[in-house]
This record gives structure tokens, C-alpha cells and sequence, in this order.
């Protein structure tokens, strides 16, 4: 079966290259069109020979050709289809872009394999669209800036198992790590600031159960991480997480961390 994967708000594309070791085909989706035209440059021979796809809109649930695409002035990776509210605004310059709904993307391209969701302040909205119209694909990944984001992947989306990625430490936590290459063998990756890292069994430790993960996100608070979910994979029995726990396990990965080699939950 064709393995596809969805890169909902794909920006640069740093993730492309690793997804395309895990997928026949990447269908990249940026609103921002400076951004598809890096895009398409950096990975020519792959959008010639089919196996990454450049989608050029805005994603959005509702069903319109174009809509307001608010571009960051200074930092592209907070350019938002939602409009900012009060101040936050004069950060921003307002464009009409070309719009698609995830599902039309889908329907064109075919089932998903994984799909990551990091839209700002969107996320949410898009999960609880593919929900609602029974797409629940294998893996699948969304920033939690907000509680709703783990409510609908465990409620709607009927996922039981969850593993945390941290975004602002992905250039350090999945440095030089060890994945199965396209040939099926074992190579190093290292991922870029602001990628949003490897996805299902590429991301280090067990799969927690929506226990002990919804307890982590409460721990940790919301913010820059994705919650990763699957339906392949069964968590091993667990306890609920302590506090103690939590704060002991939470001391070694800040320790880790700061000598360049984050391993929280590493076996």
C-alpha cells in the first residue's frame, strides 16, 4: 500500500527530506508562496519525479477559494491563518492567498499514512475536521498550544498511544539519531531548528497511555510540542505518573539536555 505523508504547514520544508525515507509520496502544504518556491527549489528532482508535491494555500475547514493569510513581518514561522488579535496584528501584513480544505487535499492524493499538523493557532480546528469526516490515520501529530488538541486526538480521534516532541529542542533531542533509511538500513539524521523532528517509533522512549501523557502535558503546561498518536501501537502497562516521578524524570531530561544529549523517556 502507498504510504503517504501529509506536512501540514510544511514551511521550508526541513522535515521533507526524512519524511521522503519513510513515505512513496510527501504532499507538502505552506500557505506562504516565498516559502512552496524554497521548497521547490530544494527538492527539484523530487517534485519532478512525482514523490513530493507542493500544495500552495492556506488549509482551512471551510470551503472557500481564497482567504485573509496574516504573513509575520519578521519571523515566517509565526505567519497564522487566524487574524492575531488586539496589538499582536501590527506584527503582521495581510494577504489574500488561495484556500483548500484538508479534506479536498486528501481526496486527491490519497489515505495518509502520518499526518503533521503545525498550523498556528489552527491545529485544533483541522483535527477536529479530519475527525468528523473519519480520517484517523495510523500516525499522526498536532501542537499543543491548546488542551483541545489531546481532548480531540483521545475523544474524536480514539487514539490510546501518545509519545511528547519538544520543538524548541528538536535540533539537539534528534541530533545525529539512528533511523531505518529507504534501503532498510540503519543510518544517522540530524533535523534543523524549528523541524518538527521524527515521528512514530524515530521518536526515543515508550509510548505513554492518554494517562501518564495528559499528566505529562499538565506537568510540562501547554506550548512549542507536538503530541504524537498512533493506532499501531499499544503502550506497555503503566502507572499513573507521580508528581515524583514526573519531577524526577523531568530533572534528567533538563540535565541531558544540557550536555547535548536529550533523553527523556530513553530507554
Amino acid at each position: 500500500m502507498k504510504k503517504i505523508i501529509y506536512d501540514f504547514g510544511a514551511n521550508k520544508g526541513d522535515d521533507i527530506a526524512y519524511y521522503l525515507k519513510r513515505a512513496d509520496l510527501v504532499v507538502a502544504v505552506e500557505a506562504d508562496p516565498d516559502l512552496c518556491r524554497i521548497m521547490q527549489d530544494r527538492f527539484a528532482p523530487q517534485v519532478k519525479s512525482g514523490r513530493v508535491i507542493v500544495e500552495n494555500c492556506v488549509i482551512t475547514v471551510d470551503d472557500l477559494s481564497e482567504v485573509p493569510f496574516y504573513k509575520h513581518k519578521r519571523n515566517h514561522v509565526l505567519s497564522q491563518f487566524p487574524k492575531p488579535k488586539g496589538r499582536r496584528l501590527r506584527a503582521f501584513t495581510e494577504v489574500l492567498l488561495p484556500a483548500r480544505t484538508p479534506l479536498s487535499i486528501i481526496a486527491e492524493h490519497g489515505a495518509p499514512y502520518y499526518i503533521k499538523i503545525d498550523v498556528e493557532h489552527y491545529d485544533a480546528a483541522i483535527l477536529a475536521n479530519l475527525f468528523a469526516h473519519g480520517i484517523r490515520p495510523p500516525y499522526i501529530s498536532a501542537e499543543s498550544h491548546s488542551a483541545e488538541v489531546f481532548s480531540l486526538l483521545v475523544i474524536e480521534g480514539g487514539y490510546k498511544a501518545f509519545k511528547l516532541v519538544e520543538g524548541r529542542h528538536v535540533h539537539r533531542s534528534a541530533n545525529d539519531i539512528i533511523i531505518r533509511g529507504e534501503d532498510g538500513g540503519l543510518e544517522r539524521f540530524s533535523f534543523k531548528r524549528h523541524a518538527a523532528g521524527p515521528f512514530g517509533e524515530d521518536i526515543s522512549g515508550e509510548w505513554l497511555t492518554a494517562e501518564n501523557c495528559k499528566r505529562l502535558l499538565a506537568f510540562r503546561g501547554m506550548g512549542w510540542r507536538d503530541v504524537h498518536a498512533t493506532n499501531l501501537s499499544e503502550p506497555p502497562p503503566q502507572e499513573p505518573l507521580s508528581y515524583g516521578r514526573l519531577l524526577f524524570h523531568e530533572t534528567r531530561h533538563h540535565l541531558r539536555r544540557g550536555l547535548g544529549t536529550l533523553g527523556f523517556w530513553r530507554k
